[in-house]
């Protein structure tokens, strides 16, 4: 460990995490790569529009049992794709599951968020060889805000794009004793920036909705999906909480639910049919905890902690400001 502890995803021993940012296209990838041996990991999704990839290899009932890498990618389904350089860069590795004489075969789950042209920059979205350029970016010090997954990342939606904000990627990690839990997060809605009305002020989304409002400002539908343009803002929350408590798959799968309780304080409205929320829970280490419930208490501590950097530190856009931007 460095003299100075690590307060990011990487406090937890062997875990590192890189980026590949594109920002003229507004679109990018993380990557959490695991220990060269690979980490157990579970998933919960909350969200009823997500786009995933390996999903289900982390179901306890699977028969594999660890995981190489997470990637969180932007470009919707398209930026799937961006795991097969993850995986190529892992293989060249000789880091995967072994399948006796076919070396071995990388474990890269994956989960996307849609940011085809939400900031009016070009549609672009990460390939294979991007995917591949952040695990060769990968370390232990990583930079937040507008980059990586969290490059294309808008934050309320609810009642149209013209009141949108610029979200971005976070990371922070506590500790109790030698036991550690961090979060990435990367959002598209929450209440600390959101959505605005046409003089500019916060909406109260939640409200919004309840009231009736159409979402994203669309029009007619029952599902109140409206036009194209409109139905097709997503919105989405994507997680990682990493601890080096020995857990199991079931007890990482009621971390990943306890980290979703965490954001679901915090984001108004979140889990609804057109979100691709989804948290991922590994253990990256053989530490005994006193309890699963202890660590569920520091990932609860973690990730508003994770979800606040994640809008404070985002660069806007001429079409999108952020919080970060140099003047109000």
């Amino acid at each position: 460990m460095p003299d100075r502890p690590l307060s990011n995803l990487a406090a937890v021993p062997g875990i590192t995490v890189g980026h590949w940012t594109d920002p003229a296209g507004a679109t990018g990838c993380t990557v959490v790569l695991a220990p060269e041996g690979g980490m157990r990991a579970a998933a919960v999704a909350r969200g009823r529009a997500t786009g995933t990839r390996e999903l289900d290899a982390l179901d306890p009932r699977h028969l594999v049992d660890a995981i190489h890498a997470i990637l969180l990618t932007g470009g919707s389904a398209y930026g799937l794709g961006a795991a097969d350089g993850v995986m190529r860069w892992l293989r060249a590795r000789g880091r995967g599951h072994p399948v006796g004489s076919a070396g071995v075969v990388p474990i890269v789950p994956t989960a996307v968020i849609f940011d085809l042209g939400n900031t009016g920059q070009p549609v672009r979205w990460p390939t294979p060889d991007d995917g591949e350029r952040a695990c060769d970016a990968a370390g232990t010090a990583f930079a937040e805000g507008s980059v990586g997954a969290g490059t294309g990342a808008t934050v309320g939606k609810a009642a149209g794009l013209t009141g949108m904000m610029k979200g971005g990627l976070g990371s922070w990690a506590v500790r109790s004793g030698d036991v550690v839990v961090g979060a990435v997060r990367d959002a598209h809605g929450m209440i600390l920036v959101g959505a605005r009305d046409a003089q500019g002020a916060f909406l109260d989304a939640q409200r919004y909705l309840a009231q009736g409002g159409a979402p994203f400002g669309g029009r007619g539908g029952e599902d109140g999906t409206g036009d194209e343009a409109s139905r097709l803002r997503r919105n989405t929350t994507l997680a990682v909480v990493a601890t080096n408590a020995d857990l199991d798959r079931l007890q990482l799968q009621a971390l990943a639910q306890a980290a979703n309780d965490a954001l679901a304080r915090r984001i108004t409205p979140f889990g609804t049919l057109f979100d691709g929320d989804l948290t991922f829970a590994v253990s990256a280490g053989y530490l005994p905890a006193s309890s699963p419930l202890q660590i569920e208490a520091l990932a609860a501590a973690a990730v508003p902690e994770a979800l606040e950097r994640a809008v404070r530190l985002a660069k806007g856009t001429p079409a999108v400001p952020g919080l970060a931007d140099a003047s109000p």
